[in-house]
C-alpha cells in the first residue's frame, strides 16, 4: 500500500497510528475501569486520564518542532524527552 496519494511518510503514517493505539488503550482502560478519578496535580488542573494523554501528545508535538528547529533530524534525542515528559505528565499532572 502506497502512501503517495497524500504524500505521506512512514513515520507519518506511523504516528497516527500510534495515536489511534494509544485511543483504543485507553477506551480499553476506561471500561475496565470507569471515571479515571479526576485528580489535581502540579499545575493545579483537575485532570483525567484522558487530559493527560492529550496533554503528553501535544506537549511531545511542540518538543518534536522545537528539536526540529534548533538540532535538526534525527529525532531521537527528542523522542527521548518525549518519553520521560509523556511518564512526568501521567505521574505529576
Amino acid at each position: 500500500m502506497g502512501l503517495s496519494w497524500m504524500a505521506w511518510t512512514w513515520p507519518t503514517a506511523g504516528f497516527f497510528i500510534f495515536i489511534l493505539i494509544c485511543l483504543i488503550i485507553m477506551a480499553i482502560w476506561e471500561k475496565f475501569s470507569p471515571g479515571g478519578s479526576p485528580r489535581k496535580g502540579i499545575l493545579t488542573l483537575e485532570t483525567t486520564r484522558g487530559d493527560r494523554l492529550f496533554i503528553t501528545l501535544l506537549g511531545s508535538a511542540f518538543i518534536a518542532l522545537g528539536w526540529l528547529g534548533v538540532m535538526g533530524t534525527p529525532l531521537w534525542g527528542a523522542l527521548a524527552i518525549q518519553i520521560v515528559y509523556g511518564f512526568a505528565v501521567f505521574r505529576w499532572v
